[in-house]
């Protein structure tokens, strides 16, 4: 095991949710974390409650945003652990989502990712130590209808991962994929709130038959709390020997071996 104590973790999309945990995770474990977000404000307000070293703050589904956070991180040190958590989410009905949309989801979802990376694992690489942890989806591999725009990014970022896992071959630098299920994040809270309101159900109800409806094949029948995703972060981010592979902490939901 890889104890991570001291290195230079940088979270991207930290500020809540499941970033949020793996930056406090980290944290726990000794690290060195640097928190991320869109804004100033809720990057130093997430830093502060994980117990993070510090912020930085920009939009890396462009190119001019991820290079100004590039920039941020290089005045803090050089990069040892890079968890690529930055993502958007939302259901859509795919015949009326335009081409618009798409762009938005693939620059955010996969290009932030792309950028990242590009950046700094050539560091990596010089020095022969690091690892990378992108945080994809259990809908890289089993496709939501209603979330086909999104399962798109989770699985261009599952070959994006192996493909740069090969670069590593021979070193001490591994990239790994981190496919958590459905989780019970802020995030996933209010998009329930909102759907009970349009049904006109107590948000209860709308929960208590959740898995059996829309995920018979969950095992575990619930959702994964934060924690849950931010343990499976620290043991990719610790195990030497593995390196090129996709972690699944989705409860079972993916039917196969």
């Amino acid at each position: 095991m890889h104890s991570i104590k001291n290195s230079l973790s940088f979270v991207s999309g930290s500020t809540q949710g499941i970033g949020l945990a793996i930056a406090r995770a980290f944290v726990k474990k000794g690290a060195q974390v640097v928190v991320h977000g869109r804004t100033e404000a809720k990057s130093r307000e997430a830093a502060e409650s994980a117990g993070a070293r510090v912020a930085v703050w920009g939009d890396l589904s462009s190119t001019e945003g991820a290079n100004d956070v590039l920039a941020q991180l290089e005045q803090i040190g050089t990069v040892d652990i890079l968890v690529n958590n930055a993502g958007i989410f939302s259901v859509e009905d795919f015949f009326k989502m335009p081409d618009e949309e798409w762009h938005r989801y693939y620059q955010t979802n996969v290009m932030s990712l792309v950028r990242l990376c590009r950046t700094l694992m050539p560091g990596m690489l010089e020095r022969n130590y690091g690892s990378i942890i992108n945080v994809s989806s259990e809908a890289a591999v089993k496709p939501l209808p209603q979330m086909i725009h999104y399962s798109m990014t989770k699985t261009a970022m599952l070959s994006i991962s192996r493909g740069l896992a090969e670069l590593t071959k021979g070193t001490a630098v591994r990239v790994n994929s981190l496919l958590p299920g459905p989780t019970w994040t802020r995030g996933v809270e209010d998009y329930f709130e909102g759907l009970a309101q349009q049904e006109g159900r107590p948000l209860e109800d709308v929960l208590s038959n959740y898995f059996q409806a829309h995920e018979p094949t969950s095992l575990i029948q619930r959702f994964a709390q934060v924690d849950e995703i931010a343990d499976a972060a620290i043991f990719l981010a610790e195990n030497g020997a593995v390196n090129g592979s996709s972690l699944r902490v989705e409860g079972g939901i993916i039917r196969s071996l």
